[in-house]
C-alpha cells in the first residue's frame, strides 16, 4: 500500500495564485486533469513517480493543524530561500536528526512541510 495523491482545498478562483505557489515557487510540473474531470474547478501537480498533489477549487479553509509535506532530493535552503524573498513566511519545526524541514503556508493557509530525506 503507498499515498498516490494528495488533495487539497484552494480558494474558488485560485488557480492562478496556486499556479504560481505550486508551479511557480516550488518549481511543481502541472498536469492535465484527466477527461471527465472539470479542469475548471482542479489543478493537478506532479510530485514524483506517480504521486499527485490535487488543488480542489471548493473555498473550504484548511484544517487547523493538518499540513501534508513534500521532500526533495536537494537544495531545500535554497527552496525556502526563494519563498521568503517572494514573501512567504517560513518557521522551523521541531528538529527530526537526519531531515531537515521547514514550514509554511500557501496562499490559501494550507500547511507544508519541506523535507530534504537521506539518500
Amino acid at each position: 500500500m503507498r499515498l498516490q495523491h494528495v488533495s487539497v482545498a484552494i480558494a474558488d478562483d485560485g488557480d492562478d495564485e496556486a499556479r504560481s505557489f505550486y508551479g511557480g515557487l516550488l518549481g511543481l510540473q502541472e498536469k492535465p486533469v484527466p477527461p471527465k474531470l472539470d479542469p475548471e474547478q482542479l489543478v493537478w501537480f506532479d510530485l514524483g513517480g506517480d504521486l499527485e498533489l490535487h488543488l480542489m477549487q471548493t473555498g473550504d479553509g484548511p484544517p487547523p493543524g493538518a499540513h501534508f509535506c513534500i521532500a526533495v532530493e536537494t537544495g531545500l535552503e535554497d527552496i525556502r530561500a526563494r519563498l521568503e524573498a517572494a514573501g512567504v513566511e517560513t518557521s522551523t519545526p521541531t528538529e527530526i536528526v537526519g531531515r531537515p524541514r521547514f514550514m509554511c503556508r500557501d496562499p490559501f493557509g494550507n500547511l507544508l512541510e519541506l523535507t530534504q530525506l537521506p539518500a
